[in-house]
């Protein structure tokens, strides 16, 4: 039997609400990716060039680390992979994620929320970060749908 997670970050609620709304719609297990250290106010000022964020994404090496992790990776055959577009791109805690675990022989599939890019270039830097994987297309998700384009992605 196919089993599936939706894994994201979300630093104001937005993406979790679109995870929230494929895991319901797939019955799918949810998975936050957490900082160990929360993001303040203040580290998500992407306008101040000194905040926490900032830093992070103009450091193509750094990983923030995880709270926690995900029980049983392996049981996973499909992974839906959810973030706020930030500087273009996923979150560098997201590609810790990435780092944290194998995900040979599992389907990953990005979505991501954004109040002006798109999903393309983020996609292009996943599959340049983990080429092994299998990508499935992406959706950029704002406001509705989550739930109609998740069903839609798994042919349920």
């Amino acid at each position: 039997m196919s089993k599936t997670l939706v894994a994201y970050f979300s630093a104001s609620g937005v993406t979790a609400r679109a995870a929230d709304a494929i895991a319901r719609q797939t019955g799918a297990d949810l998975y936050e990716i957490r900082p160990q250290v929360p993001y303040t106010a203040a580290d998500l000022n992407w306008m101040d060039k000194k905040s926490r964020s900032t830093l992070e994404m103009n450091d193509a090496a750094c990983r923030p680390a995880i709270a926690g992790g995900v029980a049983g990776i392996d049981q996973y055959d499909t992974v839906f992979l959810g973030f706020p577009i930030w500087w273009g791109v996923e979150p560098r805690i997201v590609d810790t994620f990435l780092d944290s675990y194998d995900f040979s022989g599992k389907t990953l599939i990005p979505f991501a929320t954004s109040g002006g890019s798109g999903i393309a270039t983020a996609e292009k830097s996943l599959k340049a970060h983990c080429p092994g994987v299998s990508w499935a297309r992406g959706q950029l998700l704002n406001g509705s749908g989550a739930a109609e384009w998740a069903k839609s992605v798994l042919g349920r």
